[in-house]
């Protein structure tokens, strides 16, 4: 898994919300059980948490829809079973460009009230232009607006809405029995610095927030899988917490002091952190932290 969490980092620049999928004619998915009744599944998109037992099939997140056939051939090499339910962790395309052969497949989609809001309609990001609205299909027909509890395969999945952290529909899925929690996009490991979409509603203090309440929900000896890398530890997420105060403290100082988006720049308060070849640079995330903060209330 190693070699293919370097991969991620350079196809997730094209498996943004909004821009071009990546060509996935060769992509491959590649299955790791993590603890009992618990898999990840990698692939060009967002990584895919995958509950089986005997009440069926839960996917959390579920990438292209190309992929769609490989995910689920995948998914049958761990259990037969069809999915019955699918989570989307937030609206962008990586992670529910799958809802649509799913949906049609008998899935039910369960997801904030934001990312169907967001998915009914046309969407624009000045980083990759404009998303077509989903077709019915597609969209949530569950949703919340705190959270809901899924009681399968003889655990708790505990779903809980975060607010304006990476989106405004972003969720966090815990496994209470096996200790692993899903983190979509509100945690980047290895692969990149974060990508925070403003456009969506996202911010630097919701994404704080975030993993504050991840860290709440995820007990000391949790795994925990990021929207994009390999799967972490509890004290990989301490030390991305850190970085991410950090990071916020030092721009909000600089701000503070009267100094320009440009000098801040100039400062690099991002480049101790800066992974080689990630989808977001250290100029990129101190930009967006400085305009996270400029539209703060």
């Amino acid at each position: 898994m190693r070699r293919l969490s370097h991969i991620l980092a350079a196809t997730i620049v094209a498996s943004g919300p909004a821009c071009a999928q990546p060509d996935i004619s060769k992509a491959e998915v590649k299955v790791e059980q993590i603890a009992p009744g618990v898999a990840v599944l990698y692939g060009p998109g967002g990584n895919i948490g995958l509950s089986y037992g005997e009440d069926g099939n839960v996917l959390v997140d579920d990438q292209f829809a190309p992929l769609t056939s490989k995910i689920l051939a995948a998914v049958k090499g761990v259990d037969p079973d069809p999915v019955k339910f699918v989570v989307n962790t937030h609206w962008h395309g990586d992670h529910t460009g799958g809802n649509e052969n799913l949906g049609k497949a008998g899935a039910v989609i369960v997801a904030h009230d934001n990312v169907r809001r967001r998915m009914s309609v046309d969407q624009f990001s000045k980083r990759f232009g404009k998303t077509a609205a989903s077709p019915k299909t597609a969209l949530p027909v569950v949703t919340f607006s705190q959270g809901v509890t899924l009681n399968l395969n003889g655990d708790e999945l505990q779903i809980v809405h975060v607010r304006n952290a990476h989106t405004d529909g972003d969720s966090l899925v815990y496994w209470r029995k096996a200790k692993v929690l899903h983190m979509g996009d509100t945690f980047f490991h290895k692969v990149s610095l974060p990508f925070i979409d403003l456009d969506s509603g996202g911010s630097i203090d919701g994404a704080i927030a975030a993993v504050r309440t991840a860290l709440g929900l995820a007990a000391a000896d949790a795994k925990i899988i990021p929207g994009h890398g390999p799967v972490a530890t509890r004290a990989d997420l301490d030390a991305y917490l850190a970085m991410l105060i950090d990071i916020r403290g030092k721009i909000a100082s600089a701000k503070a002091s009267g100094k320009s988006l440009d000098q801040i720049k100039a400062a690099n308060p991002a480049k101790p952190y800066e992974v080689a070849n990630g989808f977001i640079s250290a100029d990129a995330f101190a930009e967006t932290v400085f305009q996270s903060l400029a539209t703060a209330r």
